[in-house]
This record gives structure tokens, sequence and C-alpha cells, in this order.
């Protein structure tokens, strides 16, 4: 198999932080994977360490065939970085900005590659507009578009939909499987479920540390926990309740339920045998989604951590 990413013992430290512990990560070419941790968890870091943009304090291995810690400019000109913040130019437009990046990679056919690349991202109505007055959605797709001006082999996507509306998060997806079934390995950091259950496998990261990997339903499986669903008019005046009760690990709501997990199935069924013959409950038991892991697995590794 060829990996686009393949290192091991990634570690990052600023002062007596470590924010970035011994991480290993190997990332088949063409395949898309999902980056999944809560804020400070060490994701920015790790990518930016990937791409050159940091250096490791240790770690070994290679990001598209080159020594990612001596061959970082290789790297970097065969790589398109989408940052969390909007970056480029609000008073140009989006040609404007395109044609610049264009200059700044000193590619050849500037015209002629910057109208291809706004045909295929879908921005010809909208090149004159400026990069300010756009819309949250459309400058995502700008940016995007300025990331595959130099056709890269990986795309480090940090966080690119972060305060998009739904539909735009789609279509920028949709682009994303595009660009992968093309060949283009792809990299993205989210803190949204549904994005991550569109990866071919996410990595979850907390503390710096790897914590999890895998494709999304393996990770589920290997999680253990068990979740049971209270649907009805107190379910909610039932949070507090259980939180803390013999075998309930958490509870969380999800629109009008709650979910309620472990691991110790015994304990869960005992706790809730009370409430089964309350007339205004419905209590089952339900496939844990991946948002029940994603909580499990971060508040394991915050135990872990203090």
């Amino acid at each position: 198999m060829n990996y686009a990413i393949n290192v091991k013992g990634l570690t990052k430290r600023f002062g007596k932080k470590v924010a970035v512990n011994n991480v290993d990560i190997a990332v088949p070419e063409g395949e898309v994977w999902g980056f999944l941790g809560p804020n400070g968890s060490g994701k920015t870091t790790t990518i930016r360490m990937l791409c050159g943009l940091l250096k490791a304090d240790a770690g070994e291995g290679t990001c598209l065939g080159y020594d990612f810690r001596t061959q970082s400019e290789e790297i970097k000109r065969e790589t398109g970085y989408m940052t969390q913040k909007f970056s480029f130019w609000e008073d140009l437009s989006i040609r404007e900005n395109l044609e610049f990046v264009a200059r700044v990679y000193g590619l050849p056919k500037k015209r002629k590659l910057v109208d291809d690349t706004l045909e295929k991202l879908g921005l010809v109505s909208r090149q004159k507009q400026l990069a300010g007055e756009l819309s949250g959605g459309w400058k995502q797709r700008m940016a995007l578009a300025a990331c595959m001006l130099h056709s890269p082999r990986l795309l480090l996507l940090d966080e690119p939909t972060a305060g998009v509306d739904p539909k735009a998060r789609r279509d920028f997806w949709t682009e994303i499987h595009k660009l992968s079934g093309a060949g283009i390995t792809v990299l993205v950091s989210t803190h949204y479920m549904d994005e991550a259950e569109r990866c071919d496998q996410i990595v979850f990261i907390s503390y710096g540390d790897k914590v999890a990997q895998g494709p999304v339903m393996k990770i589920i499986e290997d999680s253990g926990l068990i979740t049971f669903t209270i649907e009805g008019e107190r379910a909610r005046a039932l949070a507090d309740e259980l939180r803390g009760k013999p075998g309930v690990e958490f509870v969380a709501f999800f629109g009008a339920m709650l979910h309620v997990s472990g691991y110790d199935r015994a304990l869960l069924e005992a706790t809730l045998a009370p409430y089964r013959g309350d007339p205004a409950l419905t209590i089952s038991e339900t496939h844990p989604s991946l948002e029940d892991v994603f909580i499990q697995l971060q508040d394991r590794a915050a135990r872990g951590a203090s």
C-alpha cells in the first residue's frame, strides 16, 4: 500500500506543555481521513507539522514520499492547506485572489488555469465579486479553489466548514469526494459528527494523544459502549437524576430524548428498571452514535489527563 502520510512518534512541545504526544499516522493515497477532537487537542499542530509549517520535536516518516522533517519545501509544493480562518484578500475579487495565488506559485498559463479552476468549483458567475462580500460557504469554496490551483497531491483542511450552513457543508463535501476520486488524499479536521462519518477513517486525538483510529463503525463497535434512549414528557427532567448512578457513564440530550450510556449492561439495566413502569416514558436500547462515542472518548481522555 502506498501512503500519502506515514509518520511515527510525532511529538511537539510548547515549553512544558505537550501539544502532540508520540502520534502515529499512516494515510493511504486517495483516501479521506477525518481528524476529530476537542479544541486544543493538537489537531492543528499536527497538520502544521505534516506540511512543514511547524518543526516537530520528535518523530520520523514521510509525507508524499518526502522526509517530513528535512524536505518540508518539497512537501509544501505538493500540498494544499486550508486554514481555519479565511486567509485571503477581502478587497480583491475571487478572480484577483486566484490570479495572485497562481503568481505566488509561479504557475504557467495562469489565465487558463484560473478559468478552469473557477469552472471546476462553480465560481464563474461570482468571479468579479469581492471576497469580503462573500458568505461563509462561498468563501470556503474560493479558499478550496486557491488550494487546488497548483494541483496538489494532498489536501490538509483545518475545520474548513466551521460556521457554514448545512447545504454549503454538503456541497463542500461533494467536492472533497470528487477530489478523492481523482486520487487526491485529504486529511480534514472537524467538529461535526456527520462530516466525520463521510470519511474513510477517523483519528480521534485528545490532549495531544491519539486515542482511537479506524472506520467509524469499527470505532463505535470497539468502544464497548451500551446506549439506551429515554423518550417522553419527563425525559428531560431525568438527566440530572440519572447522572452518577450505577452504570451510567454519561447522559446526553438528543433532541427531545436522552441517551444514557455506559459499559456495564447489568448495572445500566438495574438503574433504568424503576423508570420502565412509568407510562409517560419509553426506554429502549439503541446503537451508540459516533457522538456518543466522541463524548465517551473525550471524557475518558480528560480523566486520564487530570
